[in-house]
């Protein structure tokens, strides 16, 4: 309980000056999660564009992530040097990236370049670098990181586990698309996708530093009026597949690559999401100590090192992990990790084991608050995943009196875990 209370002690000025605000934009309402913070004169701020990462690639397998790569080379009107220098010259940040559901344009700079980011960030939104020479380089860089995976194992056995565990989903196909996708894309592809999909209606607006809230919105509203309004995409949610399923490649590797997958039926904002992070914890999430690692490693031998996570998003569920072993003990460590799994599921963790994730995730919990970036992501990821701000405080007291009978009773209503199906790149196998 001590600990618990000095956490709380710890967080109660850094939570409290978090917010939810909005910002009427030509008759939208944008919502804006803040947080002041005036420790250092500098400010951060977000455009989040939900439903338009690379689960919206449709037929261009990896074109969010192309277009993110895009709009890192700066305006049209500017071009990527001249663009790059002035960003560099007052050591402003001005990037974007993609992820599975978003596209996000992410802006940092001290207090005094805000004015100047912000106009950058204006060019940028307005006119993207969309011309050929931007587009072929884009292509070039990306069919390079693409050719650069084909000796990647640990790369080529988690795609396809994607592959089995959401086949026939959006969430299959690699993020970064392959190189016959690539080669195909064409220019005016990438423009569509951009206009289809940053609109002000999918807007979410993460903000902090040392800043008002009421400037935050006065300045981001020029920048806010060169995004077009568009249409509202619902994001669907995907379970893993339940049936098992096996995908073995054949590389020339000293080591078998085993990654494993299989449906967690948990959606973002569940109440229980608590008990799962306690469960994953104990489980694989931990590192050494967990279950997992102390049966593979430390008792066989069999592995370096092992980790397995539930993810819990918007658009989709499921439990994963992986370990790397020699290639003469591939079926054995495949089969240690079918029988934890299980015994996990039957018999539950036992009250040492509680003790230890409770001391460990209470003890922790300062060193994911550090920072403002930190601070703003767990806001972020609060809002955005349906749970209240300020949810990650109120869980430290859940798992603080989580009971042993109540975490085994959940761990065994979620046996789909069990269901479990392997991606394996390992030596060619000797011919009988």
């Amino acid at each position: 309980m001590k600990i618990l209370i000095f956490i709380m002690i710890f967080l109660q000025g850094v939570l409290v000056s978090q917010e939810i605000s909005k910002i009427n934009v030509s008759g939208v309402e944008i919502p804006i999660v803040f947080e002041k913070d005036a420790s250092l004169p500098i400010v951060s701020l977000q455009l989040v564009v939900k439903n338009a990462g690379s689960m919206e690639d449709g037929v261009h397998e990896g074109i969010a992530k192309f277009l993110a790569g895009i709009l890192g080379e700066g305006s049209k009107e500017m071009g990527t040097t001249a663009f790059a220098e002035e960003l560099e010259f007052r050591a402003i940040s001005l990037s974007a990236h993609a992820g599975v559901e978003t596209l996000v344009f992410e802006i940092s700079s001290l207090k005094e370049q805000l004015p100047y980011a912000l106009e950058m960030a204006k060019k940028l939104i307005k006119n993207p670098n969309f011309s050929k020479e931007s587009f072929e380089k884009t292509k070039l860089m990306t069919l390079g990181m693409l050719s650069s995976k084909e000796s990647d194992f640990d790369y080529i056995a988690n795609l396809n586990l994607q592959k089995l565990i959401f086949e026939g989903t959006p969430i299959s196909h690699a993020y970064h698309g392959d190189v016959k996708s690539i080669k195909a894309l064409k220019l005016k592809d990438v423009e569509s996708f951009y206009k289809e999909h940053v609109n002000l209606e999918s807007l979410l607006i993460v903000a902090g530093g040392d800043i008002a809230l009421e400037d935050v919105q006065k300045a981001l509203l020029p920048v806010l009026l060169e995004i077009k309004h568009g249409k509202v995409r619902e994001m669907p949610h995907f379970d893993a597949h339940k049936n098992s399923k096996e995908i073995l490649v054949e590389k020339e590797s000293e080591q078998a690559y085993i990654y494993f997958g299989a449906p967690f039926y948990m959606k973002s904002g569940d109440e229980n999401a608590y008990k799962a992070k306690v469960a994953s914890f104990i489980l694989g999430e931990s590192g050494f100590g967990s279950r997992l690692m102390e049966e593979i490693r430390v008792k066989r031998g069999l592995a370096y090192s092992t980790h397995s996570r539930t993810s819990v998003g918007q658009s989709s569920s499921s439990f994963t992990g992986h370990l790397q072993t020699k290639n003469e003990n591939l079926e054995e460590a495949k089969k240690i990790v079918k029988e934890e799994i299980q015994k996990f599921v039957e018999l539950g963790v036992t009250a040492e084991e509680l003790i230890q994730a409770k001391k460990f995730l209470l003890g922790s919990e300062p060193l994911r608050n550090e920072t403002l970036s930190q601070r703003l992501s767990r806001a972020f990821f609060e809002y955005y995943g349906g749970f209240e701000l300020g949810y990650s405080k109120k869980q430290l007291v859940k798992i603080e009196n989580l009971g042993l009978e109540d975490l085994n009773n959940f761990i065994k209503s979620h046996d789909e875990i069990v269901n479990l199906s392997f991606s394996v790149v390992s030596a060619p196998r000797e011919k009988k």
